[in-house]
């Protein structure tokens, strides 16, 4: 076509040709007879002196014929363009300085078939090489590629080129018959791989084989009989094209006018010639009169007529390098046609041209870099036809796969895995090896939501998940909700508390002048302050936490309850202070450290201080841990800080009811065993709530609730309650009295009261009118003291009960008030 077409104008390109049979000796015989002169080649000093008629050569098709022929043109500087030879060592420009090929080297197809096959995820595969050149170089590339894609060889063999093949392909067979890999990558020629399909054949061993350059588009192979029994076949070539035109010249052969081809003349002698019949005869051979005129479509069918295209791109990359060398225009070349090959080597180099709309040029290693086809051998009958289904670009480094047109065996891509793969929610455990692994579940927080997933990935900030997750869900947040059960029940024992304490406050005020109220009626309105306080931080214990609502529920408890402690302490204190001493000038000096509201102000301010230091200090904060009773939520709680102040206030608040039960168990009386029991409620309390407190973190805000509302309560049924009910009772008495008879007075001698005793009833003193009941220690009494039946035991027994009573706390004369108002 370059002759034809005027590409070099006035110039014939012509050709030798050598067929080397795949032997290396026979190549370099062939390169050597190629560049006799006179006959024999000429041994040179320097290669700027040698001048062969053969300017270029094309070839090796194979690369243990290619690197020898390369060794040798590269001392002459004589250009040799392969269109098939791939091995890297090639691309070596100190060793192989002329050599250039129109495809890339293997370093880039052992990258693509790695790649191919971690497309499919197939990472355990078996490899069968071929022991020279090519087999060594495409292997040891393919096996580094294969590391970083993580796929592991389940076995390797190794085929010699000559010796013992057939008795070595057997084992190889047997080896790949009784191996788990369902993928096979085969390394070898067209000669080796029939020989390994037939004994596939023969047991009808079906594998997914992965074809390499050298074999992926033989005709020969895709006719073998029982092709369809080995399974699925894929692989690489070169990137390929049609040549124009090529398909009709191939069914119209026939030599130029006036040239001898004796190749043509040999194939229609086989093809058309009746005396001479073969496999290739053709049908219609005993028809023809004229061998060398008669045609067909047979090449068509019999060649892959694609695999030339690289020839074509081989002659044109030396066409036009020998076009700038000659400066040729469109109508002639004015350069010396007996130009030094090294000449056309240096501009070889450099040359870059367009071909079929595709630009062409060699790298700095004499290479192309466009890439590869990935092709599918399909059924076709009996046999089978290479289709491309996807390609390999070296810019991009990944490979493209049409998977539309690709048609599985089994209509699903093939399994060729050492473990069974990983579902959501597992990871991999790799063992020794990196292919093989246990599936374990994902830990909690961590999720995978893909197959065979390397490793879990971590939940995003505000979600988690649950072992062996393949999502992550948000976060469910748990607090006290105002609409929760225990929060209702809260709340309704906090607005009775508040009831409570209200009730009594308006109680006291209503009674004030009462004696059992007269003169504890502002100590037990502070304390009534102080309880309602306390309620109000338990009310602060419900609903979403935060800072603020932290720092109040803490501080209002411990003020406020400090608060109603600090009363009680006063009334327990004064009792004490009384019993200390029945002289008169002793409970004068004892009466000066009974000062109640002082005390009062000294410890509630000194809870103030320790609540302050908290705060600044060690402050509370809000919490969200996770919870270890509910799946996927988060506690928001409040913090308690390092706990030395939460500890120091509540140490000191049982300090103060250790003191109140102390002094009030020293003078214990009527008027003392309501401090007694509400100390006792509260230090049982908290006694049992602490361990829970530490130990359950999710439930301290239930246990200080439980433990304030205890406390509260402790305090309003021990000190209010007892006084509503006396005096309640009294009243009703009162009113008894009102309409019983009078009966004859008597002193109970066992209790020291005196009594108006009729028939089945008795009334206290306290309701009898002072006309009718008084007496002056001075004059004599008109009663006969004799018919009252008081003993000297009993008046002693009276005045010690008078003195212990919280209604009469002054001092007294030993003598008596001329008249008993009230007891």
């Amino acid at each position: 076509m370059i002759n034809d077409s005027g590409f070099l104008p006035g110039i014939q390109l012509g050709y030798l040709m050598c067929d080397p049979c795949a032997y290396a000796t026979k190549a370099l015989h062939c390169v050597a007879d190629m560049l006799a002169v006179n006959g024999s080649l000429t041994v040179l000093s320097g290669f700027s002196k040698f001048n062969p008629p053969v300017k270029a050569f094309l070839g090796e098709r194979y690369t243990e014929t290619s690197i020898p022929a390369a060794k040798l043109l590269s001392l002459y500087k004589i250009p040799q363009v392969s269109c098939s030879s791939s091995a890297a060592a090639l691309s070596d420009k100190l060793r192989y300085t002329s050599f250039f090929r129109v495809i890339p080297s293997n370093i880039y197809q052992s990258q693509a078939l790695a790649k191919l096959m971690r497309h499919f995820n197939w990472d355990w595969i078996g490899i069968v090489s071929l022991d020279d050149d090519y087999g060594k170089g495409i292997y040891e590339n393919f096996v580094r590629h294969a590391e970083k894609e993580r796929i592991c060889f389940d076995f390797d063999e190794v085929i010699p080129n000559y010796d013992n093949v057939k008795q070595r392909i057997q084992e190889v067979a047997d080896i790949i018959r009784n191996a788990t890999a369902r993928v096979v990558v085969l390394f070898l020629r067209i000669q080796q791989v029939e020989m390994l399909f037939e004994e596939m054949i023969k047991t009808n061993t079906s594998r997914t084989w992965i074809a390499s350059n050298a074999w992926s588009m033989s005709r020969l192979l895709m006719k073998m009989k029982g092709i369809n029994k080995v399974g699925d076949i894929i692989g690489t070539t070169f990137i390929t094209g049609k040549i124009p035109g090529f398909e009709d010249y191939l069914q119209n052969l026939r030599p130029r006018p006036g040239v001898r081809n004796d190749f043509i003349m040999e194939y229609k002698q086989m093809r058309f010639n009746c005396s001479q019949q073969s496999q290739h005869t053709s049908p219609l051979a005993c028809n023809v009169t004229d061998p060398q005129e008669a045609n067909d479509d047979y090449l068509l069918q019999a060649v892959d007529v694609t695999e030339a295209y690289s020839q074509r791109v081989a002659v044109y990359a030396v066409a036009h390098a020998m076009k700038k060398l000659l400066q040729c225009n469109d109508t002639a070349c004015s350069g010396d046609t007996n130009f030094m090959p090294y000449e056309l080597l240096h501009i070889l180099r450099k040359v870059n041209f367009t071909l079929d709309n595709q630009t062409y040029k060699f790298n700095e290693n004499g290479d192309f870099d466009d890439g590869y086809d990935i092709m599918m051998w399909k059924k076709n009958g009996d046999e089978r036809i290479s289709e491309v289904v996807g390609k390999y670009l070296i810019k991009t480094g990944d490979v493209e796969i049409y998977k539309y047109k690709i048609p599985w065996t089994n209509t699903t891509v093939p399994l060729s895995k050492c473990s069974t793969p990983c579902p959501p929610g597992t990871e991999k455990n790799i063992n020794y090896i990196s292919c093989c692994y246990n599936c374990t579940n994902c830990s909690e927080g961590y999720y995978s939501d893909e197959w065979d997933q390397l490793a879990c990935e971590k939940c995003p900030e505000g979600s988690w998940s649950l072992p062996g997750s393949r999502e992550c869900q948000k976060w469910s947040i748990w607090f006290l909700e105002w609409s929760a059960a225990y929060s209702i029940v809260v709340m309704i024992g906090t607005v009775i508390g508040a009831l409570l304490l209200v009730f009594s406050f308006i109680f006291y005020i209503l009674h004030r002048e009462k004696p059992i109220i007269k003169g504890i009626l502002v100590i037990s309105c502070l304390m009534k302050f102080g309880l309602m306080v306390s309620f109000g931080g338990v009310i602060l214990f419900l609903g979403s936490p935060n800072i603020h609502l932290c720092r109040a529920q803490q501080t209002m408890y411990g003020l406020g309850f400090t608060l109603c402690v600090s009363c009680i302490l006063v009334k327990a204190l004064h009792i004490f202070l009384e019993l200390m001493s029945s002289n008169p000038a002793k409970q004068r000096q004892l009466r000066k450290f009974d000062k109640p509201f002082v005390i009062i102000g000294i410890l509630t301010a000194s809870q103030a201080l320790i609540c302050i230091f908290w705060m600044v200090f060690d402050p509370v904060d809000v919490e969200e841990k996770q919870s270890k009773t509910q799946l996927l939520t988060l506690n928001r709680l409040c913090t308690q800080g390092s706990m030395y102040g939460f500890g120091a206030m509540h140490v000191y608040i049982a300090l103060l009811a250790v003191v109140c039960f102390g002094l009030a168990f020293k003078g214990r009386d009527d008027e003392t065993d309501p401090i007694v029991f509400s100390m006792l409620i509260h230090l049982f309390a908290w006694l049992c709530f602490i361990p829970i407190f530490i130990t359950q973190y999710e439930s301290r805000p239930i246990v200080q609730i439980s433990g304030t509302m205890v406390s509260n309560y402790g305090v309003i049924f021990c000190h209010f309650t007892p006084k509503w009910f006396k005096i309640f009772s009294e009243k009703a008495e009162t009113l008894k009295a009102g309409k019983a008879p009078v009966a004859p007075l008597t002193i109970d001698s066992d209790s020291g009261v005196i009594s108006n005793l009729t028939s089945g009833s008795r009334e206290s003193t306290h309701s009898i009118p002072q006309s009718r009941f008084s007496f002056a220690e001075s004059e004599p009494s008109n009663w006969d003291i004799g018919s009252l039946h008081l003993s000297e035991a009993s008046i002693a027994s009276f005045r010690h009960r008078r003195q212990r009573s919280w209604r009469s706390r002054r001092l007294r004369p030993t003598s008596w008030n001329p008249t008993i108002r009230s007891l």
